[in-house]
């Protein structure tokens, strides 16, 4: 079993890539992903249901720039989904959705991606 898996997936959520880290370089791109204050924010944010990108900014407080930097790291890494959606008056909307995932790390799994790193190594020399 990977380290990161999504489950519970609704129609929307379909969309979201099933992650499976396997290798350290993806446990390390994924701890770094997490290592953000705003990120854990907009996790939180989007925990309870899916909103949009006015929504965020109102209720986080931050930059769009900034806003869409993260939101952008985030659904690269498959932990949310964005969908665009035309609302009232034909306006487009980029709705964000949560992905449900679990996070399970221990020293015998980091153990074991270092031990497989040292083989494909070996094995590319």
């Amino acid at each position: 079993m990977g380290a990161l898996t999504s489950k519970g997936m609704t129609p929307f959520k379909r969309c979201c890539k099933k992650m499976m880290t396997k290798t350290l370089d993806e446990i390390i791109n994924l701890c770094g992903t997490l290592s953000n204050k705003h990120r854990l924010c907009i996790i939180a944010a989007l925990s309870g249901k899916r909103k949009y990108t006015s929504e965020l900014l109102r209720e986080l407080e931050i930059s769009r720039p900034l806003l869409c930097l993260h939101l952008r790291n985030l659904e690269e890494m498959g932990i949310l989904k964005g969908k665009t959606e035309l609302g009232k008056g034909n306006r487009a909307r980029r709705y964000y959705e949560l992905c449900n995932f679990e996070l399970y790390l221990n020293g015998k799994k980091i153990k074991e991606m270092l031990e497989n790193e040292k083989k494909d190594k070996k094995v590319k020399k």
